[in-house]
């Protein structure tokens, strides 16, 4: 294992794609993983190529994974996605993906093994965010104790993996002002949940109000052109 080397889940999204930027600039060698798992939003599989090749990501993979087949979230199933709630419910969303997390940052744990990293980059976030359980601190530590269990390189070569989620504590406007420091263009992301039929970005969605809410306490100019504002 490599202590210079790091596997980015990387959904194309402004909080992954400064994650990849903040392991850049830590001087990794980041190997980029981006799972097409059905969602409705896969426009952010283009931006995901897009960021990895402007970032300078050392390999970058695109896993397909069909969640559609299990559904229960208005991303992967028939439900209309919610637009112009409450942001601060405390409600988890129907937006929610069951067990996604889990299932992207087992399938990153394995790419780190293969290409010998011991550090998984994830752009979870416990401040701005939908309330979902599998950003929340006490799952990105469980994690890391099972990743140790999981593996040959953990059970049998010692090896301590480490799940870093550098804007776990982070507002959305200091994730942003944190991107644009280290040179980020986020007019290569993609936020929204339910994008119109030209390709626009809805701007109501969960994901859009908390993009949009982002740049304007950030006091900086969303790229993003929205079918509603």
């Amino acid at each position: 294992m490599s202590e210079s080397r790091a596997v980015i889940l990387l959904s194309g999204g402004l909080d992954s794609t400064t994650v990849l930027a903040i392991a850049r600039s830590d001087g990794l060698e980041c190997h980029c993983l981006t799972v097409d798992y059905g969602q409705r939003h896969r426009v952010e599989l283009n931006a995901a190529r897009r960021v990895a090749d402007a970032l300078g990501a050392e390999s970058h993979r695109i896993i397909t994974l069909d969640l559609r087949a299990i559904g229960g979230s208005a991303l992967t199933d028939d439900i209309e996605v919610p637009k112009g709630q409450d942001l601060e419910s405390g409600e988890v969303p129907v937006t929610y993906v069951p067990a996604r997390n889990t299932v992207l940052l087992s399938l990153l744990l394995g790419l780190a093994e293969v290409v010998g990293a011991d550090q998984l980059f994830i752009g979870a976030n416990a401040v701005d965010y939908s309330g979902y359980p599998d950003c929340r601190p006490a799952f990105l530590q469980g994690f890391e104790k099972l990743a140790s269990l999981a593996t040959v390189a953990g059970t049998d070569h010692g090896v301590r993996f480490r799940v870093r989620a550098p804007l776990l504590e982070l507002s959305k406007a200091e994730i942003i002002r944190r991107g644009l420091d280290l040179g980020v263009d986020y007019g290569l992301t993609w936020s929204c949940y339910d994008p119109n039929p030209d390709g626009l970005a809805c701007g109501r969605c969960d994901s859009c109000q908390l993009r949009r809410r982002g740049f304007d306490e950030a006091g900086a100019e969303d790229p993003t052109i929205y079918a509603s504002r």
